[in-house]
């Protein structure tokens, strides 16, 4: 008897294509790659195609001679995972830490599960939250970037991302109205004029990649939306509550990975609910938990952490908020 066979997910019901969802997801990181060059000059370049060569041989090589399957690698996501993992680490990251992020991220966090559309967690995240934890000292040194097409040398200086600076300034006693003072102003943001890392310093490249999956149905606006408006409101109420104490909560979208982690690590469509009302809770959770850690937790910044664990409740969202059986109607 034949059976019928169920392959792992996603599972889209269109003429889209895997490869072509995951190659426009490409597209759309393209943005913040330039911004990242623009901001940190080869370096970015450097650690970006490390990043991607180390993914894609690691892919082949677990699936030529452990798996031993089909090669997948032309899919485009392992492509993708070291461009989010490039993305997640400072400009002057040793190349051979590099490699051992694309390692975990591909030969723990995805390949063992079975690959694409098996994976429980978002693999550029765990490569990242593994360098994080191993190597602390290179990750959370942060190249200042240089104003856009200075010829400056962009390593020259380092410093705090903001949130860092928050975190440290508060720790001594400083209130929130002194500190802002001292932080990059909402265009500065905007434009990449932050400490941080390659993917995260200008918000409007990332929300431009947003805006493009948006209008080409590659992501919804279920988790992106909920997640900034949770993050907002909840850093808001914190605000309001004590201005010396806590950021407006506008400024805490703009810092920091927040908007990179909303657009295009909580919305992978592997690691995430199936349903509508599932992508709004756990885009909801995402933005409440970024928001704890980084008021009340050890790091500074809490994006990472924060999708993580919503992505190990995505099992239980899935069973709690199932998507309509096809050709039901109520």
């Amino acid at each position: 008897m034949d059976l019928l066979n169920v392959s792992g997910s996603p599972h889209v019901h269109s003429n889209e294509s895997v490869r072509k969802i995951m190659w426009t997801v490409v597209i759309a990181l393209l943005p913040t790659f330039a911004v990242s060059i623009l901001s940190f000059g080869f370096d970015a370049v450097r650690l970006t195609l490390i990043s991607v060569a180390a993914c894609l041989l690691f892919e082949w090589l677990i699936q030529k001679f452990l798996l031993k399957k089909p090669c997948s690698i032309s899919d485009g996501s392992a492509v993708i995972t070291g461009m989010l993992l490039a993305f997640n680490v400072p400009s002057n990251l040793p190349w051979w830490i590099m490699v051992i992020g694309a390692l975990v991220a591909i030969g723990i966090a995805k390949m063992p599960f079975g690959g694409l559309g098996n994976n429980l967690f978002n693999p550029a995240l765990v490569g990242r939250v593994s360098l994080l934890i191993s190597f602390p000292q290179q990750m959370t040194t942060w190249p200042m970037p240089r104003p856009w097409f200075s010829h400056a040398a962009v390593d020259a200086t380092t410093g705090a991302t903001p949130l860092g600076m928050i975190k440290t300034g508060l720790a001594q006693g400083k209130d929130m109205g002194e500190l802002m003072n001292q932080l990059p102003s909402y265009a500065q943001m905007l434009l990449g004029e932050q400490g941080g890392s390659l993917g995260e310093v200008a918000a409007i490249a990332i929300i431009i990649g947003g805006l493009f999956m948006l209008f080409r149905k590659v992501i919804s606006w279920h988790i992106p939306v909920s997640f900034i408006a949770t993050a907002f409101v909840f850093a808001t109420i914190l605000h309001a509550a004590n201005p010396a104490l806590y950021i407006p909560g506008s400024y805490h979208i703009l810092c920091g990975g927040l908007l990179l982690g909303a657009v295009f690590m909580a919305t992978d469509m592997v690691t995430s609910p199936m349903s509508g009302w599932g992508k709004i809770v756990f885009g909801c959770g995402c933005g409440l938990l970024t928001i704890i850690i980084r008021v009340w937790g050890a790091y500074p910044e809490g994006v990472s952490f924060a999708i993580l664990l919503m992505n190990a409740v995505v099992p239980l969202l899935n069973k709690a908020f199932p998507p309509k059986r096809f050709g039901v109607t109520k």
